[in-house]
């Protein structure tokens, strides 16, 4: 590891006196690509040197030792090389987890796809509170976020539903989220006070760039219709909204949030080729299935991944078996504990993997 880390310094150390140099400078391209490399060297390599800081302080306290003298002076070394060792663990592990591979989708903009399964009514409703507890987390997180398409029930709950969530670090935070939510509850039509169980599945979807993905204009039905909500609400008396299928692949998208088909249409094919980008990346997984298995949020929507007790105000996220009785703040977008307990485990889990 620490061999790895001196060619990261010195790699960093590079860039840095290329970033100086006014022929560097004075090409954009260039310059935009050299920074993002510096950009994201510099949290480990500052962290490294903090690591050597720690060492250097830890030989100093060895030698105090080791040569004896004033009494003071030997308390303060013993003092200062057991603070030192217990630091000197904790920044080697931090080093540890900047040094995992990073997944390149993490800072992307997310579309989070949510379907209402078993339990009729039930399921519909609850796809409108993960909608509702998305949207508040992101609020949180500073993230925008922006409803591309939805199938609206008589009831104010959702068939299926996609939210485009806009900010940094958004696919890293909530790529966990993907796989089935169950939710066990007295539903508000049940009159003998019965609680139900059923069900919603999320898809978590990287937003594709132009460049990650081709679609030949031929392989596309490009179909528009009148928007409308649920009851005839929202109703656009032009034909505003977009549908396209992609005729490959049989995917079908559809938008109708904005009033301009064009807006309509733009919004379609930005999500088209994100759910084209999900299939390729699928495929690459189904790949690497052993790997998958070793590390949470596989994306499987098959996979249940979590219960939501209403009248226990539990919630246990089966992966990891991490149990919060505190369902009311996390339907209020409180989800910090439950995914950095996810990211935790996900990078044990990898640090044990590639042997670290």
């Amino acid at each position: 590891m620490f061999d790895h880390l001196e060619e990261v310094l010195e790699k960093y150390n590079e860039l840095t006196e290329k970033l100086a140099d006014p022929n560097v400078m004075s090409d954009i391209k260039v310059y935009q690509q050299l920074s993002k490399e510096h950009s994201d060297l510099k949290p480990i390599v500052e962290k490294y040197l903090e690591y050597k800081d720690v060492q250097r302080s830890i030989k100093e306290a060895e030698a105090i030792l080791k040569d004896g003298g004033d009494k003071d002076l030997i308390e303060l070394a013993e003092i200062e090389l057991a603070e030192g060792k217990e630091k000197l663990e904790k920044i080697s592990e931090e080093l540890k987890i900047l040094l995992l591979p990073k997944d390149p989708f993490d800072e992307k903009n997310i579309y989070i796809e949510i379907r209402a399964g078993t339990g009729g009514e039930e399921s519909a409703l609850f796809a409108a509170d993960l909608l509702r507890m998305y949207i508040r987390y992101a609020e949180k997180c500073g993230w925008k976020t922006e409803i591309i398409d939805a199938n609206e029930t008589g009831m104010g709950g959702y068939k299926e539903v996609i939210l485009l969530v806009k900010g940094k670090n958004a696919y890293s935070k909530l790529k966990y989220e993907a796989g089935g939510h169950r939710v066990q509850r007295i539903p508000e039509t049940e009159s003998s006070g019965r609680i139900h169980t059923s069900a919603c599945t999320v898809a978590v979807i990287p937003e594709a760039d132009d460049v990650d993905v081709h679609i030949d204009p031929k392989d596309l039905r490009i179909d528009v219709y009148r928007s409308s909500g649920a009851g005839g609400q929202h109703v656009n008396t032009t034909d505003s909204a977009v549908r396209i299928t992609h005729i490959p692949t049989g995917i079908v998208v559809s938008c109708q949030d904005e009033r301009s088909q064009i807006k309509n249409k733009e919004k379609a094919m930005k999500l088209l080729k994100s759910k084209i980008f999900e299939m390729e990346l699928e495929r690459q997984r189904t790949e690497q299935a052993e790997n998958r298995k070793q590390q949470v949020g596989s994306g499987d929507r098959s996979e249940r991944i979590r219960t939501y007790n209403f009248p226990q105000n539990r919630l246990t996220d089966h992966r990891i078996n991490l149990t919060v009785y505190n369902l009311d703040m996390v339907m209020e977008g409180e989800l910090d504990e439950i995914i950095d307990a996810l990211i935790t485990y996900d990078q044990a889990e990898k640090l044990k993997n590639i042997g670290l």
